[in-house]
């Protein structure tokens, strides 16, 4: 009974530190997303040139957009904290919605039987320039 207790015991510990891993990287996944996000949706407002300052939300770029995602990335080191690292830009033409989603392996630092070797995380973030008059 005691052997079971234990292994019990250590199957928890392990999913506990598993999970703290996943938040953390999760966490600091939805920083870099919230990021690319913000700098792609300030890089990409050139549609003030072709259209003038709208009375709401500015336009986006496509192009411009993925490139300062891209640029952001690759000026913070994103593939070397996170290897593996892909990414995901759509620019919505009628919000003017720019979104960034991230994926990366998650590395978790013990081994608990029933979970898949190599989970992906992944985080979501979302940025528009807006405005106020």
């Amino acid at each position: 009974m005691i052997i079971g207790f234990a292994a019990i015991l250590l199957v928890l510990v392990a999913v506990v530190v598993n999970a703290s891993a996943a938040y953390l990287q999760r966490q600091g996944l939805t920083t870099l997303a919230d990021g690319a996000a913000l700098q792609g949706a300030d890089l990409g407002s050139v549609g003030v040139y072709a259209e003038g300052i709208p009375e709401e939300r500015l336009l986006q770029s496509g192009p411009q957009v993925h490139e300062a995602v891209a640029a952001h990335l690759r000026s913070v080191g994103a593939v070397r904290t996170y290897p593996g690292l892909e990414h995901e830009v759509r620019v919505d033409p009628t919000t003017r919605v720019v979104t960034v989603t991230l994926r990366a392996p998650l590395d978790l630092p013990l081994t608990v039987p029933g979970v898949e070797a190599s989970p992906t995380i992944a985080a979501t973030a979302r940025a528009t320039v807006t405005v106020l008059r």
